[in-house]
């Protein structure tokens, strides 16, 4: 089961920085939490990341199949190396690889359509 991203900000919100939620435009990205990719722009604009907090964040980041399906189709789609979209998203080449050993099927089919 999927955790409700959406509640959770809410409530994030109302407890620490009720000021926020006044804002049309994060109540309407809290509408839109649907991947992985949606959260960390969240997180980003509502919590503005130090150098201490980024790199701690970056070590904990989990992604969601959609996503990997998208850096990917994207990396195949421009043909970028796996060493550029590792530096340019800071996710290992050994992750990008495994991503594509596990998604190597759908990530075929993607491309076709």
């Amino acid at each position: 089961m999927r955790p409700n991203y959406n509640k959770i900000y809410q409530d994030l919100l109302k407890m620490q920085y009720p000021e926020k939620l006044e804002c049309p435009k994060v109540r309407e990205q809290l509408t839109r939490l649907d991947s992985t990719e949606e959260i960390l722009k969240l997180n980003e604009k509502l919590f503005k990341p130090t150098k201490e907090t980024a790199k701690t964040n970056q070590q904990l980041k989990t992604y969601d199949k959609k996503t990997m399906l998208k850096l990917l189709s994207y990396q195949k789609k421009h043909d970028l190396s796996t060493s550029f979209m590792s530096r340019k998203y800071k996710i290992s080449r050994t992750t990008f690889s495994k991503w594509k050993k596990i998604l190597e099927e759908e990530l075929s089919a993607t491309s076709k359509k």
